[in-house]
């Protein structure tokens, strides 16, 4: 029997904290484990469902929702189909069900590469890949978008992965988020303006513990780090292990959802941390938004990194 994700490829490093490994799957290069020393860093699932809430997948060409699945340029409407019926969006993207091929692989790391070809609402051809490798303090994830079409193709990337500490209830851990505004939305969760997070409660810089939180909200002037260059978004544990979206700055905008119905999470809360390069409805908007001329690559990159686990006994 072939699983609903498609071919599993699990990758496998050590560390100086111990063995590191994870799964990725073919349908939507998606992220279905990551253990080290077999403790969890992300909400797993198991090989025969369906990635629940979207965890794990890329979001291509668009992360998040566009209104009625419907955006215009250049006096041209284009149509979507509707993929939320519940609240008449067109989400996360158009690879969600697609089966990437592998292009190259080794123990450590996988690439694997899919293409957009034109359809309802995105008369667009794009190559895409993505590159999973597993280094010393985490797992490293890169990007790359090819306008292989005539005309500039309008793009955004996303992803969409659930973080935890395994051995620790999520609701226990402390949310830090390296973001300055919040976006206020309508009850369609479509933005419908950007306000300050200060003195507000969506200000989760100084941190808050993911037990007084319910979210499903977009974030965005996001900075990076002055001495890595990158954006970082953190976990913290009590006893100060802690795991961490790192991001290059393209990903300007993060949205953060919480569920308390993730499976095999037994009544305890799922955290996505979701990083993305423009917010919901940018097909709209045009936040974000980057238009690929014929020919034209983009790479970028983000990562789940680890840090305060013991090192391992050698």
């Amino acid at each position: 029997m072939t699983d609903p994700t498609g071919e599993q490829f699990e990758l496998v490093t050590e560390t100086a904290s111990g063995r590191l490994r994870a799964t990725v799957t073919a349908v939507a290069a998606g992220i279905r484990e990551l253990q080290l020393e077999g403790v969890d860093l992300v909400a797993s699932f198991s090989a025969d469902r369906v990635p629940p809430s979207g965890a794990g997948i890329v979001l291509v060409p668009w992360p998040n929702r566009i209104r009625d699945g419907r955006w215009e340029h250049d006096g041209t409407v284009h149509q979507l189909a509707i993929t939320e019926p519940a609240l008449h969006n067109a989400i996360h993207g158009l690879l969600r069900y697609t089966e990437y091929r592998q292009i190259a692989r080794e123990p450590e790391s996988v690439t694997l590469a899919a293409t957009v070809y034109p359809q309802l609402g995105y008369p667009y051809l794009l190559g895409t890949a993505v590159h999973y490798e597993l280094d010393s303090d985490g797992l490293k994830v890169t990007h790359l978008v090819e306008n292989l079409g005539a005309e500039a193709a309008p793009v955004a990337v996303g992803t969409h992965p659930f973080l935890k500490i395994g051995d620790v209830p999520t609701d226990s851990l402390t949310l830090t988020l390296s973001a300055e505004s919040h976006f206020e939305v309508d009850d369609r969760l479509l933005p419908t303006g950007e306000v300050p997070v200060e003195g507000t409660e969506w200000d989760l810089r100084e941190g808050r513990t993911v037990g007084q939180l319910h979210l499903d909200d977009a974030f965005g002037k996001t900075w990076a780090d002055a001495d890595t260059g990158r954006i970082e978004h953190t976990l913290s544990a009590p006893d100060g292990r802690s795991v961490s979206i790192t991001a290059d700055p393209d990903f300007a905008f993060v949205q953060v959802y919480t569920t308390r119905g993730f499976p095999g999470e037994d009544g305890d809360t799922a955290i996505a941390i979701e990083p993305m390069t423009a917010p919901a409805d940018a097909f709209n908007s045009g936040r974000g938004l980057r238009w690929l001329g014929p020919g034209e690559q983009w790479e970028l990159s983000w990562g789940i990194r680890f840090a305060g686990f013991t090192p391992a006994e050698r």
